[in-house]
């Protein structure tokens, strides 16, 4: 009788949910809700904004060459501060990275300190980095350079850390073993194991400073978002267009050259 009754009814589907899921449910709902107000989202104001969005974008077409030189020399100008900004920065991330992990570290205090100052250096923003910089130095390409090795340590030491944490301990230990020290185990252990997976983060890392080093132009730390700022500013869209063509294809190359390489690195692994 109640399997008939059952067949009748048809399965149950879906689960009441329980009182303080549903609490959640709603109250993160709710508080989305909020944010769209406390973003300023406006479909209306979208919508009106439509035909500036058309006139900006016929003024881009075609895209302006009377200053092609200059921007170009811009867009290396952006392209070193990635390279020098990444290379400086993966350089001190290792030893602070050895610092961080919990394997290798020499006392657990200085494993929390130095793990500490990697949160702090990844938790501010770039753009933060930026205008201390820039205040510091002044404006120009080597605050940018500044900002993006501060962005890359905090970016990349954190995960070499875990890359060395999750290396194999057994050849350590065999080398522990036989009386060997502990700069031994990590040269000769902990970062064969882990270069592969450390190569692979400071690829990304190189692709995530092009990027950013394209932004901190516009707080003046040089490169290609000062030409940027300056043509928005100036009503020349036509040469904005020219730049963000520029930016594409520096921005296009260099991830095309960080997944050719990871493929490459993958392949030989």
């Amino acid at each position: 009788m109640t399997d008939t009754a059952t067949s009748r009814s048809g399965p149950k589907r879906f689960a009441a949910p329980e009182p303080l899921k549903a609490a959640l449910f709603a109250g993160g709902l709710g508080f989305f809700l909020w944010s769209l107000a406390g973003a300023g989202v406006s479909i209306s104001e979208l919508i009106s904004g439509l035909p500036n969005m058309g006139v900006i974008a016929s003024e881009m077409v075609p895209p302006a060459t009377d200053r092609f030189l200059p921007m170009l020399w811009s867009v290396l100008t952006t392209f070193q501060m990635a390279l020098v900004g990444t290379v400086i920065g993966v350089v001190i991330s290792v030893p602070l990275a050895v610092l961080a992990a919990r394997n290798l570290a020499p006392h657990p205090l200085i494993h929390a300190a130095v793990r500490g100052i990697v949160s702090f250096l990844r938790t501010v923003p770039d753009l933060a980095w930026a205008l201390f910089f820039v205040a510091s130095v002044g404006l120009g390409p080597f605050a940018g350079t500044l900002t993006i090795i501060v962005d890359t340590v905090g970016f990349c030491a954190r995960f070499f850390a875990e890359n060395m944490e999750e290396a194999d301990p057994g050849p350590g230990e065999a080398i522990a073993t036989l009386g060997g020290r502990r700069i031994d185990i990590v040269v000769c252990c902990i970062f064969p194991a882990a270069l592969p997976a450390m190569i692979n983060t400071s690829l990304f890392a190189l692709e995530k400073a092009v990027r950013s080093s394209v932004v901190l132009g516009l707080v003046g730390a040089g490169g290609i978002g000062a030409e940027l700022a300056v043509s928005m500013e100036m009503f020349r869209y036509d040469q904005a267009a020219t730049i963000v063509l520029m930016i594409f294809v520096l921005v296009l190359g260099v991830e095309r050259f960080s997944s050719w390489s990871r493929g490459r690195l993958i392949g030989r692994a």
